[in-house]
This record gives C-alpha cells, sequence and structure tokens, in this order.
C-alpha cells in the first residue's frame, strides 16, 4: 500500500519548507505542493479558510490543506489580520510597526488556521494555532514575511533572529499543524513525531 497524498496549496518554498519540517517524518501522508490563483475571500478567519479549502479541492480534485495567517493587532481592533499579505506588500515590515506609532499597546497575535478537505464536496475540518506577542520596529533577517517586526511573548528575539527549530517549536504555524498532525496521528496510529 503506498503513501496517500495531501496538496498544501501554496507557492512559498519557505511556508512549504516549515510545513514539512513541523510535521515530520511520522506524518501518515506524503506532502505535496501545488500553487494556484484561489479568490481572495473576505470575511473572517474562519469563512475564508472553509472557502479557500473548497475551491482547491474543486479545482485539484484531492485531499488538500490551505493555510490562512492572520496578525492582529490589538489597539486597531484585530486588523489587519486576514488582509496581512496586503498591508506586508504595500508597506513592509516597517509600515507595519508605523501602524501603531499613536498607540501604547503594541501587543498582537498570530493566529494560523490550516483548512483540510478529503476533496470535491467533503466536509471541510480546521486546525487553528496562535501565538501572542508584540510589534516591534523590524530586524534583520528579512527573509520571510513580518517575521522581522513580530516579537512572541516570553522571548528577546522576533520570529526573524529565531532558529528555524526555535520558532517552528513555538509559532502560530506550529500550534496549527500540530493540532492537524495529531487528527491524523490519531486516525493512523503514528504515534508522536
Amino acid at each position: 500500500m503506498g503513501t496517500r497524498s495531501i496538496v498544501f496549496v501554496t507557492g512559498n518554498l519557505k511556508k512549504l519548507e516549515e510545513v514539512t519540517a513541523i510535521l515530520g517524518e511520522k506524518f501518515p501522508f506524503k506532502i505535496e505542493s501545488k500553487a494556484i490563483d484561489l479568490p481572495e475571500y473576505q470575511g473572517e478567519p474562519d469563512e475564508i479558510s472553509v472557502a479557500k479549502a473548497k475551491a482547491a479541492a474543486d479545482i485539484l480534485q484531492c485531499p488538500v490543506i490551505v493555510e490562512d495567517t492572520c496578525l492582529c493587532f490589538n489597539a486597531l481592533g484585530g486588523m489587519p489580520g486576514p488582509y496581512v499579505k496586503w498591508f506586508l506588500k504595500n508597506i513592509g515590515p516597517e509600515g507595519l510597526h508605523r501602524l501603531l506609532e499613536g498607540w501604547s499597546d503594541k501587543s498582537a497575535y498570530a493566529l494560523c488556521t490550516f483548512a483540510f478537505s478529503e476533496g470535491q464536496g467533503h466536509e471541510v475540518k480546521l486546525f487553528r494555532g496562535k501565538t501572542d506577542g508584540v510589534i516591534v520596529a523590524p530586524r534583520d533577517p528579512r527573509t520571510f514575511g513580518w517575521d522581522p517586526c513580530f516579537q512572541p511573548l516570553g522571548h528577546i528575539q522576533t520570529y526573524a533572529e529565531m532558529t528555524s527549530e526555535l520558532k517552528n517549536s513555538l509559532s502560530h504555524r506550529y500550534k496549527a499543524l500540530a493540532a492537524l498532525r495529531d487528527h491524523f496521528c490519531s486516525e493512523n496510529n503514528c504515534g508522536s513525531s
């Protein structure tokens, strides 16, 4: 019997690298990646994740996982939230930091949702992870998104300054993937990774 595959819908090789590292070798499925254009949904994180998973399953006709990541500033009522990709593209990590210049509250949280669909017409399962932190002036290296300006609570380094092993042990993505891994490992007796 061959290993079943799940397609992780992403064109971001850094995300794929993090996902496969976090899921580990004992994950019972082979993770493949495919970049496809999905509509840019609007709404609450769960609604966006479900819509993306359904659309990906319809297009690819196979089991899929999609990810939606939010960066939420408490002083701004949770914005930029699921729209952080567009904020980052237009104003960069420096601009994200400057958004909070007039606020004493620099607290934020990173929220990651992975949505799994077995295929077209199947129910979508959600797996969430949240990491609290603060927004700081960006610090190098600048290799991945808003990592240079997000400093998790209890740490003196931003995500960007951390080793990948440390980041992958505490990040919002790690927590969501741990829930996904636990779900599939409990169904497939793969033990802990």
